[in-house]
């Protein structure tokens, strides 16, 4: 029972990553101007040549053939050439990988301790004054737009990671605040305080078990949330990461690279969700 689980739960997952690589490549096919160079504007440019540059994007006007030739050479390990680099993806992928990895990496820790602290001390104190500051603090950042915080980041000469964290602590600090002032406000707790329990006693033993599973499920989301955020980050402050490469890869209308990329994306948003999915249910001691 438990392995036909895990298959079908690998079925959707896989069913889901091709079917966002196929979309991700019919929005870039009907995308305007995708059938335009900006080298044929060259007026040094001989017909033939114009020509030739047109002819170069023709295995990409049929989109499902092109789609399905793709993943027959990813099976062999062939992720396809970039158009507007001239690369192979799987070089430019493993290159810029590390960098993003370490700041999303960074960036989820940073914002998870910052919303953690925030949300732990405005539900443990219990004071309107701290409540009212956090929640403004956190509302303001959440309306500040991700590109904002971006050229902040470059004009004050911080690290990207704050950047990225600053993104993402809003969205977490909200839900952990509202989660943890539930779970204090649960009639045991009450009563284990009149009983003289200390509160780290009170945390670990009756609050974290019960706001685990929620928080799990809200880490897998803010992978996907830090993931997003790298894109405006890593673009405007110049970190050569596979954000920046989805940058560069949508202005130039990049099929192959940004096909992958958004592959890549979809694949660890799920592995991310899913991974927490199945933690969440092992700690309600449920089976998966």
């Amino acid at each position: 029972m438990l392995w036909r689980k895990l298959a079908r739960h690998g079925s959707v997952l896989i069913a889901t990553v091709l079917l966002g690589g196929l979309l991700s490549a019919i929005l870039v096919r009907l995308a305007p101007g995708f059938d335009v160079d900006e080298a044929q504007l060259d007026p040094h440019l001989s017909a033939a040549s114009v020509h030739a540059l047109r002819e170069s994007r023709f295995a990409e006007r049929n989109i499902l053939s092109f789609y399905l030739h793709s993943l027959e050479r990813a099976s062999h390990g062939d992720l396809g050439t970039s158009i507007s680099l001239e690369q192979p993806v799987s070089t430019l992928l493993r290159e810029r990988g590390p960098l993003t990895l370490r700041l999303v990496g960074m960036g989820l820790l940073l914002s998870w301790a910052f919303a953690l602290a925030m949300a732990l001390s405005a539900a443990g104190l219990r004071i309107t004054a701290y409540d009212a500051l956090t929640t403004f603090l956190s509302g303001s950042f959440l309306c500040i737009p991700a590109a904002v915080l971006a050229l902040l980041s470059v004009l004050w000469n911080v690290p990207g990671s704050l950047a990225i964290a600053l993104i993402v602590f809003p969205h977490v600090y909200r839900y952990a605040r509202n989660l943890l002032a539930k779970a204090y406000a649960m009639p045991h707790i009450t009563m284990a305080r009149a009983k003289g329990l200390g509160e780290l006693r009170i945390l670990f033993w009756h609050i974290v078990p019960v706001v685990a599973p929620q928080l799990l499920a809200l880490a897998g989301v803010s992978v996907s949330m830090a993931v997003g955020a790298a894109i405006p980050v890593e673009a405007l402050c110049g970190f050569a990461g596979v954000g920046q490469l989805a940058w560069q890869a949508a202005l130039a209308r990049d099929l192959p690279l940004l096909m992958n990329i958004t592959i890549l994306v979809t694949l660890v948003t799920l592995l991310a969700n899913s991974s927490a999915d199945v933690i969440g249910h092992v700690l309600r001691g449920e089976r998966v």
